[in-house]
């Protein structure tokens, strides 16, 4: 028989809808990326920001890997979809998602979420600090740009309640042994593990490792121990692992790499992942309630971090964690969805 070429139209609900326009402005933090989206798509509907994140899981969930997935996306995308907010004072409220789902909570987006509020003019700006509230599905966040005429230079946030409700426990990961992790809350729980008894090294040049590793030890800790948020079941789940280590640079702290969801390595110091470990540091007695610390990421990249203060929050000893960084325009992009597209819904390569 012969073929016929192109091949007949793919029965798929994105090239059903076609054409499609789909405008995004993309930003990096610390290397991060970041893909807002502006305009071209619905927003799942919900009572509150977590019943959004519940409801994009459903038929919404075609627009994250259209936009997270390739040709569009890559495995390590990351993006943002702005929604009304539902706390009195909010700006804003928002979604994060990536390559597996959605995060609950998310520092490097919402440092550039704040900045280009100001930017942006969703919000006036105000010299030397704009307060930008932002309803996540972790709760409310409160960040402020540093703004000198009228430029923001940086932006720091106010994150939720974060505490370490495991230290210093064991587990058995399949080719690594015993692995002693720590387990910390900053809007997501990860496992937080020492690099150096494993012969990690924390650059790019090994990424392949650190996601493979970081990827064994979540599945190991997910099977081991039972992870619970206080108040809030869709917050309890671990997000990843993160692997510390020596700063390479003067002044900082120590190193992060961050593996997440389906082993996505972050650029960045992740900035739930420096409020959790500044909950487990202040936990240890490592880290007071006032001064700072600066973290790298793989990139040479950096956060500051700190406690501002302490507080018992439903049983559980806690900080409130302030993150710092900076996060830069990449570009405005306008995406297709043609008719018969074969990969209108995008494939996920890892």
């Amino acid at each position: 028989m012969a073929m016929t070429f192109p091949p007949a139209c793919p029965d798929d609900s994105l090239t059903r809808l076609a054409p499609i326009r789909i405008t995004t402005l993309d930003t990096h933090t610390a290397g991060e990326p970041l893909r807002i989206l502006l305009d071209g798509v619905p927003i799942p509907e919900g009572g509150d920001v977590l019943a959004r994140r519940r409801a994009a899981k459903g038929d919404w969930d075609r627009w994250r890997k259209l936009l997270m997935y390739e040709p569009r996306g890559h495995a390590d995308m990351y993006g943002a979809v702005i929604v009304p907010p539902v706390t009195p004072g909010a700006l804003f409220g928002v979604l994060f998602m990536h390559n597996e789902g959605y995060s609950t909570m998310c520092g490097h987006a919402v440092i550039a979420l704040a900045r280009l509020a100001v930017e942006l003019g969703w919000t006036p700006a105000v010299e030397p600090l704009t307060e930008v509230k932002i309803d996540a599905p972790a709760g409310l966040v409160t960040a402020y740009a540093r703004v000198s005429g009228g430029k923001v230079t940086s932006t720091y946030f106010e994150n939720v309640a974060s505490f370490a409700p495991l230290l210093d426990r064991a587990v058995q990961v399949e080719g690594l042994g015993e692995v002693r992790f720590d387990l910390g809350f900053g809007g997501a729980f990860y496992a937080y593990v020492d690099a150096a008894p494993l012969g990690l090294e924390l650059t790019t040049s090994n990424a392949r490792a650190i996601i493979e590793q970081g990827m064994a030890i979540k599945h190991a800790v997910m099977e081991g121990f039972d992870i619970r948020h206080p108040i809030e079941p869709d917050l309890g789940f671990l997000y990843g692992t993160i692997f510390t280590g020596p700063a390479a640079g003067e002044g900082a702290h120590s190193r992060h790499a961050c593996v997440f969801a389906d082993g996505a390595l972050d650029r960045s110091p992740t900035g739930t992942g420096v409020a959790g470990r500044v909950a487990i540091l202040h936990a240890k007695g490592e880290l007071a309630v006032g001064p700072g610390i600066r973290i790298e990421s793989i990139t040479g990249e950096s956060f500051q971090g700190r406690a501002v203060r302490a507080l018992d929050w439903h049983g559980q000893a806690a900080v409130i964690p302030e993150v710092e960084g900076m996060a830069y325009i990449t570009g405005r992009h306008d995406f297709m969805v043609e008719e018969c597209d074969p990969l209108a819904s995008g494939v996920f390569i890892r």
